[in-house]
């Protein structure tokens, strides 16, 4: 995968994907290079407006592309639910891709629709129970991925069974890296289930590297801390790739052939560059701490995951 970039993605005419926050960042990005190639794109956004512009721009950039937009709050466990029984009429039972890349970082605490800090409910919780409700339709598609976006900020903190929600202590940066190792942990663990039903889904992991987007920004602003969002603009400028550069290991994750399971994808040195399998902190594989985190996101979100096989004619 040495210097993969986007004239490597094969042709996905045919098949179908459901991208979540793809209304900027490397979330429009990999939508948009998607259907580029081919692919049927829905576009899973929390604001209608800005996910109807981005469609609009989607459009514009790409003439050809299939594609469309639908209302998806992943901070609402309600409207995940929504989303997913509505999505019988994209692509029929089938599903190829799907790409659970929205998230928030470094946030003021604060909780979601169901009550869980926001950071891990919406990075971890939301995205859990969307692929546990597809998942009858990954299952039903031969060459099925789901790719999950971490992050390298991963390792900063391993997840707190005892405190998920972070209600004993709270600190934005700490919480976010706890959010992006259950990220990894869920991948793992698909990962593990998967194979033991006998499917053929391939579940990974990508991370963006430095990407130059709102993401850093969103929290300093939402407080009024103006010279924390100056000094974030500073670093994006500094030391972030475009979006499109932070796209590469997301788009390599759900395109490149002969992906293996549970592989975590980014730039090669951590910030920028080509992607390629890169480091993730050891506690991010254990078996044993994946599993629990499974069976609390089960009990938090009530979302159980059905891994039979769809029968063959």
């Amino acid at each position: 995968m040495t210097r993969w970039n986007t004239s490597h993605i094969p042709d996905q005419t045919g098949r179908s994907a459901v991208v979540t926050g793809a209304n900027s960042g490397i979330g429009y990005v990999t939508a948009r290079e998607l259907a580029r190639r081919g692919a049927r794109v829905l576009l899973a956004c929390r604001n209608e407006a800005r996910g109807a512009a981005a469609l609009d721009r989607l459009r514009s950039e790409v003439p050809t592309a299939e594609a469309e937009f639908r209302q998806l709050d992943l901070a609402d466990l309600s409207s995940v639910r929504d989303f997913a029984a509505a999505l019988d009429d994209f692509d029929g039972d089938r599903l190829d891709l799907l790409i659970n890349n929205a998230g928030v970082m470094a946030l003021p605490y604060r909780t979601t629709t169901d009550g869980f800090e926001m950071q891990f409910g919406t990075n971890h919780l939301g995205h859990f129970a969307l692929t546990g409700l597809l998942l009858p339709k990954l299952l039903a598609t031969p060459g099925a991925r789901v790719v999950t976006v971490s992050s390298m900020l991963h390792a900063i903190a391993d997840i707190d069974l005892e405190d998920l929600n972070s209600v004993r202590k709270y600190g934005r940066w700490m919480v976010y890296g706890r959010s992006k190792s259950a990220n990894l942990l869920f991948v793992h663990e698909l990962s593990r289930r998967l194979a033991a039903a006998g499917s053929q889904i391939v579940a990974v992991a990508s991370h963006p590297g430095y990407a130059a987007t709102n993401l850093q920004t969103t929290g300093a602003r939402m407080e009024g801390r103006r010279s924390a969002e100056r000094v974030m603009e500073l670093g994006n400028r500094l030391l972030g790739q475009s979006p499109e550069g932070g796209a590469l290991g997301t788009l390599c994750a759900a395109t490149a052939p002969h992906m293996r399971p549970d592989t975590f994808i980014g730039p090669r040195n951590g910030l920028r560059g080509a992607p390629a399998s890169c480091f993730r902190a050891p506690w991010t594989k254990n078996d044993a701490l994946s599993e629990r985190l499974w069976t609390a996101s089960e009990q938090l979100t009530e979302v159980r995951y059905d891994f039979s096989l769809p029968a063959t004619p």
